[in-house]
């Protein structure tokens, strides 16, 4: 695929039709005589035999990106992730006592903007150097995130956090499943449709916030636009259902964008930038699947 809606992956390192650097073999001299053709047969015959025999080469004996060395870094990502989280959930739920019953947002609010201008820096400077720092920095200010707004909710709605959890597991895991089982793969008209309706989303998204924040909506509706209704069903249902979807199908590319890579031959470190990715697909899908069930029982 030659884009893709998560940014992180907007590196030629990820595109198709790249050239591996190093593994082009050499043109072979048109002028051998017999013996040489026999010579050559039997030096290229004993290197493939040295090849099957030598154990399966790695990201560090080659210096080049695998999809293996990329869940490793995914799951480093996602460690470091659930640590900040606890650090957020009890942030959060730290000052709620009798005299003052309500949570803090901060820790969402902190994580939240510190995990986004780590994506913009990260987003545009890894076409010319990678940086896991940064990538780890966005993994600490996303758990924080993360674990501030799943413990604000939870406080509201018990169980939440629970729910939404399984859900996301289940979407992340049959994903998974479709794209290795090959049933499911990115094509370039849906990518096209995608990336219209993600640009749509994103459209919306700053115009309920922009209403939220300057009280233009009246004060019940918690989730702005999300929370008016078409007919018997919340706007934010309608809405979350097909970003959900959608957040599954950018799990599809950056799947599909992580395998590219690696055909690519793309250098080791730019393993973190697909796990980068994966990581930022993920949490959205949490936090729209948190919203879509806050809404159905905040209706109940």
């Amino acid at each position: 695929m030659a884009a893709s809606g998560n940014f992180a992956f907007n590196n030629p390192v990820f595109q198709e039709d790249q050239r591996r650097p190093g593994l082009t073999p050499p043109a072979a001299p048109t002028n051998y005589s017999a013996a040489s053709h026999q010579a050559a047969d039997l030096a290229a015959s004993a290197q493939l035999e040295g090849m099957y025999a030598a154990p399966t080469a790695s990201s560090v004996n080659t210096g080049r990106m695998t999809v293996e060395d990329t869940v490793l870094k995914t799951v480093i990502l996602f460690g470091i992730l659930l640590v900040t989280a606890v650090v957020g959930w009890v942030w959060t739920l730290s000052p709620v006592s009798v005299e003052n019953p309500v949570p803090t947002m901060m820790p969402w609010i902190i994580g939240a903007l510190g995990g986004f201008v780590l994506a913009m820096i990260i987003t545009f400077t890894s076409r010319k150097k990678v940086r896991p720092g940064l990538i780890f920095a966005y993994a600490a200010f996303e758990g924080l995130f993360v674990g501030g707004i799943s413990a604000f909710f939870e406080f509201i709605w018990p169980g939440i956090v629970m729910q939404a959890t399984l859900a996301t597991v289940a979407v992340v895991g049959t994903t998974l499943a479709l794209f290795a089982s090959g049933k499911i793969r990115a094509s370039a008209r849906a990518t096209k449709i995608f990336m219209i309706a993600l640009v749509g989303y994103m459209v919306f998204s700053l115009v309920n916030l922009v209403l939220m924040w300057t009280n233009v909506l009246p004060q019940d509706m918690m989730f702005g636009l999300h929370s008016a209704k078409i007919g018997p069903f919340p706007l934010g249902l309608v809405i979350g259902v097909l970003v959900v979807i959608m957040a599954a199908y950018s799990l599809v590319l950056d799947f599909d964008l992580v395998q590219q890579g690696a055909r690519n031959g793309a250098p080791r470190e730019f393993g973190w930038i697909g796990a980068f990715g994966i990581m930022v697909t993920v949490v959205w899908l949490y936090v729209e699947i948190l919203r879509i069930i806050a809404i159905l029982r905040g209706n109940d």
